[in-house]
């Protein structure tokens, strides 16, 4: 059994959505630093994808230091060092793009575009409870 949930649809490659799958899950706290991550093996025998496509992912996942390997222990989920405001900021501008994109094709009002956000803050945010850190990063990424 996998420590995440990850749901594979169309749409987008089982690499990308595997990817997505972890980082959320790290952002939600559904794991956390010192967690031990699946084994590739594990990844690709579990949800029944190419072991290379698993291995991939794990590569992508230590490269964007979310993950670490340990000699003796195995892959773990790595303690992320805090980013300063405007790294954090950054981070989002191509998300932002896309979200504005993707709203925009769809004739979604800004309106719209900020309940469906809320909602989905509000979701994650009862993932982790005690954390008011969202907060401020919201309001540094709207006063830029």
């Amino acid at each position: 059994m996998l420590p995440f949930t990850v749901k594979l649809g169309t749409g987008s490659s089982v690499y990308q959505q595997l990817v997505y799958a972890v980082q959320k899950a790290i952002v939600s706290n559904q794991l956390v630093p010192g967690d031990r991550f699946p084994s590739v093996r594990t990844l690709s025998q579990e949800l029944r994808i190419n072991p290379n496509t698993a291995q991939k992912v794990v590569t992508r996942l230590v490269d964007q230091g979310l993950l670490e390997v340990q000699p003796g222990v195995g892959t773990v989920v790595a303690q992320l060092p805090e980013p300063s405001p405007r790294e954090r900021s950054a981070l989002l501008v191509h998300e932002v793009e896309q979200l504005v994109v993707e709203a925009r094709r769809l004739s979604l009002t800004m309106e719209q575009v900020i309940e469906a956000i809320q909602v989905q803050w509000a979701q994650l945010s009862a993932a982790r409870p005690g954390r008011q850190q969202e907060h401020s990063v919201a309001k540094e990424v709207g006063s830029e």
